[in-house]
């Protein structure tokens, strides 16, 4: 078994709680097994001609040849390169378990089904989820000469404990394979899935306009207006997985968490793709190059795309 945990890297206590699920995994498989990217790319020292692309290269490489994933993810603002990770790993078959400490659940309608995430991807993709969303047991009585926020930070470490734990047990207990739906024969390489975001004023409408007007078939995203959202959702992983081309709208704080999924499963399973994002922002870290959006989302793609025309363009060819 190897074991490649996927968590968002940006800050301390981000890379602080992904290392200690490393090294308790690690106690249980060997440290051998275990890849913790940022740590075991030595992302801080790495030196390349152009380093986001060599991160990326390697990140993809261990992706394609590990045995199983363990994928943390906070909150509702869901980092969009381990979103797209975990798209990677369920088309090629790989078990994945997904950690949430998040206290909310999520629903497509008011009265809808309740999900653990935002996107019903993420469900319908997970091999297990641990959820653990309770602070722990309050100590009785207050501790002499200790404040109410010590207390309060014993809490939240006891929960990220058992969170932490109840992880490397639902790992060491998964399948050998995750079980997706195959992609149905017959029609691979001939729709263009196309995927929009919320954030931004050109939507759907726009980029299915232009595929039409290009001569392609097109398929849209079913999760957000079927009954059952994760039957929804695998309907639109299978259908992405088929198509020629993925046309994605990549725009917003982060690349949205489904489609950076989506991202992930089109680039395992050999779909064409193309980030659209009509305001470029970038992103720069020590000694590597700017990036209009997070590397894993931005080196997936075969094509960026800013404006109508360069979507006509990239329709052409």
């Amino acid at each position: 078994m190897s074991v490649y945990i996927a968590h968002r890297l940006f800050a301390a206590h981000d890379r602080a709680l992904a290392a200690d699920l490393a090294d308790r995994l690690a106690s249980k498989v060997g440290p051998d097994r275990v890849f913790l990217p940022f740590c075991d790319t030595d992302e801080e020292d790495l030196v390349a001609e152009v380093k986001g692309r060599r991160l990326f290269e390697l990140d993809r490489e261990r992706l394609s040849h590990l045995g199983t994933m363990i994928a943390i993810l906070h909150g509702p603002s869901l980092d969009d390169g381990v979103c797209m990770e975990i798209g990677y790993a369920a088309a090629s078959g790989v078990p994945v378990v997904v950690l949430t400490t998040d206290f909310q659940t999520y629903s497509m309608t008011e009265a809808g089904t309740h999900l653990e995430f935002p996107d019903p991807l993420l469900q319908a993709v997970a091999t297990r989820i641990v959820r653990v969303d309770n602070l722990g047991t309050p100590p009785l009585p207050l501790a002499p000469g200790r404040s109410r926020f010590q207390d309060f930070q014993t809490r939240n470490v006891v929960q990220t404990n058992t969170a932490l734990d109840a992880a490397v047990d639902a790992l060491l207990t998964l399948p050998d394979h995750a079980s997706l739906p195959a992609c149905p024969p017959g029609i691979i390489g001939t729709p263009v899935y196309v995927e929009a975001s919320p954030y931004t004023a050109w939507g759907q409408d726009q980029l299915v306009k232009a595929c039409v007007d290009a001569g392609h078939t097109v398929v849209v995203p079913q999760r957000f207006t079927a009954s059952d959202p994760v039957a929804g959702a695998l309907a639109d992983l299978t259908a992405v997985r088929s198509a020629a081309r993925l046309l994605v709208d990549v725009s917003g704080p982060e690349t949205p968490p489904g489609s950076a999924l989506l991202i992930g499963a089109a680039l395992a399973s050999g779909v064409r793709i193309a980030a659209f994002q009509p305001r470029m922002t970038f992103t720069h870290a020590h000694g590597r190059e700017p990036n209009w959006r997070n590397l894993m989302i931005q080196y997936a793609a075969d094509a960026h795309l800013d404006n109508g025309e360069s979507v006509l363009s990239w329709l052409a060819t």
